[in-house]
C-alpha cells in the first residue's frame, strides 16, 4: 500500500469529536463532522505523507518547522487531532525507531550531556524568551486562581504557592536545582526573607538572574547563582533547611532519580522539606521523538510511579508529605505562552528565523494538547526528611489563596 492509502487509512480510523479538513496531494479532501471546520491540515506532497507515516512525529514537526505543511484554524486541535492518530498506530518505521533510541543513548544527561542538552535550549537567546513569558521568566507551570488571571499574576501564584508548600520561614536556607532565570530565588529572598543558593547549567539565565538580583539590591548573603550541575550540590556549613526543584527533574533522566533523591537527602536537615515540581505522564512511555530532538534534548517525562518508585528504592528516607495534580494549570500556561508567541511572529521571523517560530509554535501548542488532552500531568510532590517530620492537620497552607498572602508591593509591581 502507497504512503498516501496508508495515511487514508489510518484517518478512517480516528475518533475525534470535532470537525476537520485534510486537504491531501492533488486536491483530494478528507473531511469530518458537520460545521466549521476546526482545524484546516494541508498536505501538499507526497513526499511529505511518505515522512509522516515513515517517521511519525519527527516527519511531521520536521515538515512543519521547514514551512512545508499548513495548519489553518486552532493549532492546537490539530494537535490533539494528531494524538489521537497516534494512538490509532501512526509510528516511526523499525529503522527510524533504532535511530531514535540512538539518539536518545546521545543525549543522556552525563555530567557533559547535560550541559549540551541544557545549552540547546535554555541558551536560544533572553530576548526571545521575554518575548512570550512573564516578567519574572518563569518557564514552568503557572497557578490560576481563576482562568481570567494574567499570566504575570498566575505565576506569581505559582512562586506563592511553592513557598506556601516548603513553610519557608525567615532565615532558612533554601538550595535550588535549576534555578531558570532566577525568579522563584529572588521571590523567596525578597518575599519570605530566606537565603538561597541557585544552580543552573545554562550560562545566559545565570548571568540574567545575577543581573537582577544587583537590581533588586541583593547581596550573595542573600541569594547566590552558581553556574554548575545539581550534582555539584553540597553542604557547605550545615545542610540546608529546603530543598526545591521546579521544572528541572524531565532533565535528570530516569537513570539518575535514584541518586537525585539522595542527594535531597543528603543536604537537607533532619525534618527538612524539598519540593519537586515536575511535567510527568499518566502512564510509562518515552518522550515524543520531535520534542526530545528539537525542543528538550536528552529530556524524559516520568510517570508518577517512575517517581515514587525512586523515592521508596533510594536510601534517601524521603516520603511523600503532599502531592498535587496541576495539569489543567499547566494547559492554561501554554496558552497564554502561545498567544505571546503569536503576537510576536514578525519579530522573531525578522530577528531569528520563521523556522524557530514554527518550531516554538507547534511544541506550545502540541504541549497544551497533552495536557488538556493527551495523559500530560503536572506534579508537586512535597517530600520530608525523616517520619519525625510533623505535618499540619490540615492542607489549609497550601490551599489558601496564594495571592491573598502575597506582599502587596509584589502585587503592585507586577
Amino acid at each position: 500500500m502507497s504512503a498516501l492509502g496508508a495515511f487514508e487509512r489510518l484517518v478512517e480510523g480516528v475518533r475525534f469529536d470535532h470537525p476537520y479538513r485534510i486537504v491531501l496531494p492533488g486536491g483530494r479532501i478528507i473531511e469530518r463532522g458537520s460545521g466549521a471546520a476546526a482545524f484546516v491540515l494541508i498536505l501538499p506532497s507526497i513526499e511529505v505523507v511518505t515522512q509522516i507515516m515513515v517517521r511519525g512525529s519527527l516527519g511531521f514537526g520536521e515538515a512543519y518547522s521547514r514551512g512545508e505543511i499548513e495548519v489553518e484554524g486552532d493549532l492546537q486541535q490539530m494537535c490533539r487531532f494528531g494524538l489521537r492518530l497516534a494512538d490509532s498506530g501512526l509510528r516511526p518505521n523499525w529503522l527510524n525507531r533504532l535511530g531514535i533510541v540512538l539518539g536518545y543513548l546521545w543525549r543522556r544527561n552525563t555530567l557533559r550531556g547535560s550541559k549540551r542538552n541544557i545549552a540547546a535550549h535554555y541558551d536560544l537567546g533572553n530576548d526571545f524568551y521575554e518575548l512570550f513569558l512573564d516578567p519574572k521568566l518563569q518557564y514552568t507551570c503557572a497557578y490560576f486562581e481563576t482562568d481570567r488571571d494574567s499570566l504575570a499574576q498566575a505565576q506569581l501564584q505559582k512562586m506563592q504557592l511553592v513557598c506556601h508548600k516548603l513553610r519557608l520561614e525567615p532565615g532558612m536556607r533554601v538550595v535550588e536545582a535549576g534555578c531558570g532565570w532566577g525568579g522563584l530565588a529572588l521571590h523567596m529572598a525578597t518575599a519570605h526573607g530566606v537565603s538561597v543558593t541557585s544552580y543552573s547549567l545554562s550560562k545566559a539565565q545565570i548571568d540574567y538572574a545575577k543581573a537582577a538580583a544587583a537590581r533588586e539590591g541583593l547581596s550573595e548573603d542573600q541569594v547566590r547563582f552558581i553556574h554548575d550541575d545539581y550534582r555539584s550540590i553540597r553542604v557547605e556549613d550545615r545542610p540546608y533547611d529546603r530543598f526545591v526543584s521546579i521544572g528541572m527533574l524531565e532533565h535528570v533522566g530516569l537513570e539518575n532519580y535514584r541518586a537525585f533523591f539522595d542527594l535531597i537527602r543528603q543536604v537537607t536537615v533532619d525534618k527538612g522539606l524539598a519540593l519537586v515540581h515536575t511535567i510527568g505522564r499518566h502512564a510509562p512511555t518515552a518522550t515524543d521523538p520531535w520534542i526530545e530532538r528539537h525542543i528538550f534534548p536528552g529530556s524524559y517525562i516520568p510517570s508518577l510511579a517512575e517517581i515514587t518508585g525512586s523515592i521508596e528504592r533510594s536510601e534517601s528516607h524521603l516520603h511523600v508529605a503532599d502531592l498535587e495534580n496541576l495539569r489543567i494549570h499547566y494547559a492554561l500556561t501554554l496558552e497564554r505562552w502561545a498567544a505571546r508567541l503569536e503576537a510576536s511572529a514578525d519579530w522573531i521571523r525578522a530577528h531569528e528565523s520563521d523556522a524557530l517560530f514554527r518550531t516554538f509554535r507547534l511544541y506550545l501548542h502540541s504541549a497544551a494538547a497533552g495536557f488538556r488532552s493527551g495523559g500530560l500531568m503536572l506534579f508537586q510532590i512535597l517530600l520530608a526528611n525523616g517520619l519525625e517530620v510533623q505535618p499540619s492537620l490540615t492542607r489549609a497552607h497550601m490551599a489558601s489563596s496564594p495571592s491573598r498572602s502575597m506582599p502587596a508591593r509584589l502585587l503592585k509591581r507586577d
